[in-house]
């Protein structure tokens, strides 16, 4: 069951010493393009989630090992490819590689590919209804086995008593092996975040029905 850092803090810290966790940071994305004030909100949720990251290992201990979503290589290749895909979760993934973490891959290359193209196919507005009971049962095939291989690749690498950092999307479907304690980073930022979007979301729809 995920902890947030704000309850952590009103419990002994010796409690949670023992046994394998997991730091659990929900991966937003943003760039130019978004409006100004999205930006803010984006720009301060990282610095939140820095800070919060800083004061849990302080608690916990230093992080082990380093897991990002879409990520299929390890160490150094690995870095490189969160620095193209997300600079704020780079920068912090560069602090906890200059102490002692080490970068490890979280996916498997041929079916994070496979999985992302029949989500394209499903994107892009199939119509023949035969066609897209197809490609949708493909797609949940191909999620279903990348939950188990990121779920699996987690317990293979994270040892006891070690602590890893996880920064993926929250609608993720990975069952985590039960023995990991996941403690959930959520800055106040996040909900600001997400309130927005949802804003934003209501008033393209009612611009859409007008």
């Amino acid at each position: 069951m995920a902890e947030e850092l704000g309850k952590i803090e009103k419990l002994p810290v010796e409690n949670y010493k023992d046994g394998r966790k997991l730091f659990f940071v929900p991966l937003v994305f943003g760039n130019a393009e978004l409006p100004e004030d999205y930006l803010e909100k984006f720009n301060k949720y990282w610095e939140q989630v820095e800070k919060q990251i800083f004061e849990l290992a302080g608690k916990l201990g230093e992080i082990d090992h380093i897991y990002h979503e879409l990520i299929s290589e390890s160490g150094e290749a690995g870095s490189k490819s969160v620095k193209e895909l997300n600079e704020k979760s780079y920068k912090i993934v560069q602090i906890y590689l200059g102490k002692k973490a080490q970068m490890e891959s979280m996916e498997d290359a041929n079916n994070l590919s496979e999985f992302m193209d029949w989500n394209r196919c499903l994107i892009i507005g199939l119509q023949n209804p035969a066609v897209v009971s197809k490609v949708y049962e493909a797609y949940l095939e191909a999620g279903k086995r990348r939950n188990e291989i990121i779920a699996r690749k987690l317990d293979e690498t994270l040892k006891k008593d070690e602590i890893g950092l996880l920064l993926m999307r929250e609608n993720h479907q990975v069952q985590f092996p039960s023995d990991i304690q996941i403690f959930y980073i959520a800055p106040p930022a996040l909900d600001e975040i997400k309130r927005w979007i949802r804003e934003h979301e209501q008033k393209s729809g009612e611009g859409k029905e007008s």
